[in-house]
């Protein structure tokens, strides 16, 4: 096993930057910066930042308490579609794992503000948003929630829905873009128990991200329409595919995202065909 490492060049959290970090919509740069982890993000072989959250059932989660189990820290929020289809999963590993390593939610600031669930402004705002996360999603083990400035979100990067597999010593094994990759969370997982190598970064993107479209609907009902809106001015691809997944309630909702894409892409080419031969 190697050193622990420390990461000397994250920059530290900044009142100007707990401001930005309460976006009231969501942007084409939020997606953009979403796609991928800084260079001065905490990685595989780093040691976590110092850090502290309020468990929703009392007492502090922090660096300093993490136990003798490794710990498995997912961040995630209502209005997060990746979290939808993360929540579920994340529950059958929690059931497989649950006795050897320790689960911590950490709700962040809402994904996709909306009319009906905004962006959190008071701490009291934002611990009843973390209260109504688990309770939508039934979630059985801990949940944290972080200030509204995200200090501890930051601090590790603030994707909408990341996990990282963190050892007793307080260094950081796996860490995974999406946690609705549980393919990856569970090897990672496995090979930390089994005391074998564990390969350190997710490299599932665009699957995890195609599950999670056909959650998006299900997002707008319960969060408002002003979260449609933000989306086809952020990513209209985005939004004509969750609009597509809206047509087939009778495929499982991980599989609405992927299923869409494939019929674009099917019916572009098909056009494409089309327009290739006439022209010949």
């Amino acid at each position: 096993m190697t050193a622990p490492q420390s990461n000397p060049a994250r920059p530290r959290p900044s009142d100007d930057a707990g401001s930005a970090y309460r976006f009231e919509s969501f942007r084409t740069g939020l997606l953009i910066d979403d796609l991928w982890f800084s260079s001065w993000d905490p990685g595989p072989g780093d040691r976590v930042p110092a850090f502290a959250v309020d468990l929703l059932d009392g007492d502090t989660f922090s660096d300093s308490t993490l136990g003798s189990r490794p710990v498995l820290m997912v961040f995630g929020s209502r209005t997060c579609p990746v979290t939808e289809s993360a929540a579920p999963r994340l529950a059958q590993l929690h059931r497989e794992f649950g006795n050897d390593v320790r689960f911590v939610f950490i709700n962040t600031r809402e994904a996709h503000p909306g009319d009906l669930i905004p962006q959190p402004r008071t701490p009291e705002q934002k611990r009843a948003h973390a209260e109504a996360l688990r309770r939508h999603h039934g979630i059985a083990y801990e949940v944290a929630v972080d200030d509204i400035d995200g200090t501890v979100h930051r601090l590790f990067s603030p994707k909408p829905n990341s996990a990282y597999l963190i050892r007793p010593d307080g260094t950081v094994a796996y860490r995974a873009h999406w946690a609705n990759d549980d393919t990856g969370l569970r090897r990672a997982i496995t090979a930390l128990l089994a005391g074998t190598e564990v390969r350190g970064t997710s490299r599932a993107l665009v699957g995890p991200l195609m599950r999670a479209v056909g959650h998006l609907p299900g997002i707008v009902s319960a969060g408002g329409g002003k979260i449609e809106r933000d989306v086809w001015r952020a990513a209209p691809p985005l939004a004509v595919l969750a609009r597509l997944s809206r047509l087939m309630p009778s495929v499982p909702v991980d599989r609405r995202g992927p299923l869409a894409a494939a019929l674009v892409a099917a019916a572009v080419s098909t056009i494409a065909a089309i327009i290739v031969v006439t022209v010949l």
